[in-house]
């Protein structure tokens, strides 16, 4: 029997729009760069949240890098105030601590997509010969 959409499952989704809007609109706070909200894992006691984010950038980005470090510490400084604003939108009684994170997700999926190019090319996938099209084509007609 397939898992049911439970009610944490639920919050976690509602939780990451509701913080990816707030965070576009409500911090103000320069060091932040173009945050994108990729996920939400929210604790079954509703206790904490672990939101995981990737800056847009040019460059390839780590959890090293300066860029990532400056803004995941001024977003865990501005969890208090991102909490009241997710406690007011989502109307619940509980609302987890929030935990933010770089997801270096984008990262290795951008890494595995030069890697395949590497291997692949720039050749198309499938090779389409025209002279077979035109043989079966004569061969219908013919029949």
């Amino acid at each position: 029997m397939a898992r049911d959409y439970s009610r944490i499952d639920r919050i976690g989704d509602q939780m990451q729009r509701e913080l990816a809007q707030i965070i576009q609109r409500e911090v103000k706070d320069p060091r932040v760069g173009m945050i994108t909200v990729n996920d939400v894992k929210v604790s079954r006691d509703l206790g904490y949240a672990d939101i995981y984010v990737s800056l847009l950038s040019t460059e390839e980005l780590t959890e090293q890098s300066p860029e990532v470090q400056e803004s995941l510490k001024v977003l865990n400084k501005a969890s208090g105030f991102l909490r009241g604003h997710v406690g007011r939108a989502m109307k619940l009684r509980v609302v987890p601590m929030l935990r933010f994170h770089f997801d270096s997700l984008l990262g290795h999926s951008r890494k595995l997509d030069r890697l395949i190019r590497e291997a692949v090319g720039d050749q198309p996938v499938v090779v389409r010969d025209d002279n077979d099209e035109s043989d079966t084509d004569s061969s219908e007609r013919d029949a």
